[in-house]
């Protein structure tokens, strides 16, 4: 969700009008509301007219940036890509009401540049949730102090649910209980379905099964020739080709954050 902070298309930041502090006085005029200029035309809502805060990537203030305990979930864009791909055409595109697939709203450039402007004012870390220098200590990043870094990789969760919760709740200050892995209840089921009714044929997994357990089998790292073969069978010539360029295109953001990821 943090690629909907950010300003779109690589456009330089600006705070949003309505999150902004609006000064009034004399020689000031009211604030413009979804784009409209104070001679009644109307004008694309970005980039706002808007003061910049210095490295800010968001369209939050950082005042609001501030109230927030940041962590962040990542997730192998080999799989990430081709799971929401799938979720764009026939015939599950049907069901979820996504019909195109946009190769920048990967998210992973937004969520470095917001991860990496959270460091470098001291919102979070230096220390890294979950890793250990050789000598035993907490692993700093050089920058001030504030929350750990905490960021949870999709694979290593997978393999270790218990452990990889376990790890979060102690770096988020959560009293961890391994019920957490369960939704079993009449009532679990009914409040998940609840939080995913918005987004119908994204969850399906979830909402089927009852709890978080490790997979059966290690994840065997395929091949380039064997995943295009995949893709290509299951999406044609073409979505295999957006697939695989956009999986290149996020890779370096992606190994970027996957060193900072919870080890348990």
């Amino acid at each position: 969700m943090t690629y909907y902070l950010v300003s779109p298309d690589g456009k330089p930041p600006s705070i949003a009008p309505s999150l902004g502090r609006i000064k009034r006085g004399v020689g000031t005029s009211e604030a413009s509301i979804n784009g409209a200029t104070d001679d009644g035309t109307t004008k694309a809502p970005y980039p706002y007219s808007t003061d910049t805060e210095p490295k800010n990537p968001t369209v939050l203030p950082r005042e609001i940036l501030g109230k927030f305990h940041f962590t962040f979930l990542i997730r192998h864009p080999r799989s990430s890509i081709p799971s929401y791909y799938r979720c764009t055409v026939p015939p599950l595109d049907k069901t979820t009401g996504f019909y195109n697939y946009t190769p920048s709203e990967a998210g992973y450039d937004e969520v470095r540049r917001v991860f990496d402007y959270l460091r470098s004012v001291g919102q979070i870390g230096p220390k890294i949730a979950g890793q250990a220098s050789n000598d035993g200590q907490q692993i700093s990043n050089g920058f001030t102090q504030g929350v750990e870094i905490c960021v949870v990789d999709a694979d290593d969760l997978l393999d270790n649910p218990s452990g990889v919760i376990e790890a979060y709740c102690r770096s988020v200050g959560i009293d961890y209980d391994p019920d957490m892995l369960k939704w079993n209840t009449e009532e679990d089921q009914q409040q998940a379905k609840d939080a995913f009714e918005k987004w119908p044929g994204f969850h399906e997994d979830v909402m089927d099964s009852a709890e978080l357990k490790p997979r059966e089998h290690e994840k065997k790292a395929k091949n380039v020739e064997d995943e295009d073969k995949e893709w290509v069978e299951k999406y044609g010539e073409k979505g295999a080709k957006i697939i695989r360029e956009t999986v290149e295109a996020n890779m370096e953001d992606y190994e970027y954050l996957k060193q900072f990821a919870i080890k348990v």
